[in-house]
């Protein structure tokens, strides 16, 4: 017994020793956290129980044999976040430099597993040189192990991917698949082929930065959602998303005490939209005046920012936002946004977080940049994926609901539980000036009589009665009674029964 105990003593502490001081001060060097001081930041003090901590390879090729360290290049466990369970890998780059093998892959697969069958988020953090390219084969075959329980564990479990390293090649798959993708500035990226490929092929000199940095993935590709100036910053915001999301699709998501009053009205949103209707101004000061403590979470703000996408709470409870944002091409709907959104309200509608939208949208971005780019297709995922949306769906238009874009927006005839419209509202196929045009061409050079034919128009509807006549808005409330109106809407909701045809599945316009 002593001699396995002692046994056990020396796998410990090589486990916990990592790829050793060197590499250890290496990791440093670059701004990082090592694996293990990673999980210390992100999980609750003491709560992390390790699972497989004496794995290793099974690989006998090149020289591997005689190289194996215990763990095999990434810790997985489980452990709280503010007292909430949650299931965690970390990729440990001094071993190996974080290359996945197929005991790293099977490591990973089991507490996804588990986490599929316990009901609780999942957490990796990224930081691995890609394949283990003396594994071959099974290396690439751990991947698609990884793949499949992603797919699997979709819509069952959250599962979050924060990219604190390298991250390349068939590694990049898992984590697009994941609900949400976080970066570190600097020090982290993804791209599927790397600069030396790059270079190969198309004979172009590019940086890791430039290809698959935090900058390009958060601004020009939609693929992260936040990037964070280092390490700690990032855990940080991880912990505090964390507090918006259930823990699978078996529970509600987690109700958050507030001293706010339900009921608070707030004058200063009687101000908000301006009185030219070709004036911007900022959705966000109406969501933050609206939510409990100001707090909103927000999403992708630098990717498709005319379109606005987050979580706040009202009572305590999470709300996800969904809003157009009219200081951005004027609130427009166009590819980016359309795809942003569409898998924000999915995810809501997977985890039971109802939604809340805010709508000033004039249409959806015209032009041949657009057409040529699919907006017809892309569009409608966002359409789609409102409509089949089942979780409480509240819908406010402030100003421009104009065309097929009045439709797509959480509409009443997308099943919109409750539509209100301030009395700004103005819901219509098109702009006055240009449904004028269309109506009248043949007195276009008469400025008189198409003066006089718009004002009739904006008189009939730049206004939201004729909506509220046919029951389409539910009711015209005050913009300073917003957040009491959404509470009491959102009260009445909370036990909503419905449900879509049963079917194997639906096909979104991908």
């Amino acid at each position: 017994m002593k001699n396995i105990l002692k046994k056990l003593e020396t796998m410990r502490k090589t486990a916990l020793a990592a790829g050793g001081e060197k590499r250890v001060e290496a990791q440093h060097k670059k701004g990082k956290l090592t694996a293990r001081e990673r999980l210390e930041v992100l999980l609750d003090e003491n709560s992390f129980e390790e699972w497989d901590m004496f794995v290793e390879h099974r690989c006998q090729d090149f020289g591997m044999a005689s190289n194996k360290i215990p763990g095999d290049g990434i810790i997985t466990g489980y452990g709280t976040i503010n007292g909430r369970q949650v299931f965690v890998f970390s990729q440990d780059f001094t071993v190996f430099g974080g290359s996945l093998s197929e005991a790293h892959a099977e490591k990973v697969a089991k507490i996804l597993d588990k986490a599929m069958q316990v009901g609780a988020p999942v957490i990796g953090l990224n930081d691995s040189g890609g394949a283990r390219i003396q594994e071959g084969v099974e290396s690439l075959a751990g991947y698609a192990t990884i793949f499949q329980r992603n797919v699997l564990a979709s819509g069952v479990i959250p599962q979050l991917s924060v990219i604190m390293g390298p991250c390349a090649g068939g590694a990049v798959y898992s984590p697009a698949m994941t609900d949400f993708i976080f970066m570190v500035k600097n020090t982290s990226y993804m791209y599927v082929t790397g600069p030396n490929v790059v270079k190969t092929v198309t004979h172009e000199t590019v940086t890791h930065e430039d290809l698959g940095g935090a900058f390009i993935h958060t601004h020009k590709s939609g693929v992260a959602d936040l990037a964070f100036e280092n390490d700690i910053e990032t855990l940080l915001q991880v912990r505090r998303f964390f507090d918006f999301l259930p823990l699978s699709n078996r529970e509600a998501p987690p109700h958050k005490k507030t001293s706010h009053n339900p009921d608070r009205i707030d004058f200063s949103l009687d101000r908000l939209v301006p009185q030219n209707p070709s004036k911007g101004y900022d959705m966000k000061d109406l969501i933050t005046k609206i939510v409990d403590e100001g707090d909103f979470f927000e999403l992708q703000p630098d990717f498709a920012s005319n379109i606005i996408i987050g979580f706040g709470r009202m009572e305590g409870e999470t709300i996800g936002f969904v809003a157009n944002q009219p200081l951005i091409l004027a609130g427009c709907l166009d590819i980016n946004a359309s795809r942003k959104a569409a898998r924000f309200v999915r995810f809501c509608d997977c985890f039971n977080i109802p939604l809340v939208t805010f709508v000033d949208v004039p249409g959806f971005l015209p032009g041949m940049t657009q057409e040529e780019g699919g907006i017809i297709k892309h569009g409608s995922k966002l359409l789609f994926a409102f409509a089949e949306a089942t979780v409480p769906k509240v819908t406010i238009i402030t100003r421009k609901a104009y065309g097929g874009a009045y439709d797509v927006m959480s509409s009443k005839h997308l099943r919109g539980d409750v539509n209100f419209a301030w009395p700004s509202a103005e819901i219509a196929v098109m702009g006055p000036r240009g449904a004028v045009e269309i109506l009248f061409k043949k007195d276009l050079k008469n400025k008189k009589i198409i003066n006089t034919y718009t004002q009739e128009y904006i008189e009939k509807f730049a206004n939201p009665f004729v909506a509220a006549s046919r029951g389409y808005i539910d009711d015209i409330i005050m913009p300073h009674t917003t957040r009491m109106r959404l509470c009491r809407t959102l009260k009445l909701l909370k036990n909503k029964i419905i449900e879509n045809p049963r079917k194997k599945h639906d096909n979104i316009p991908l």
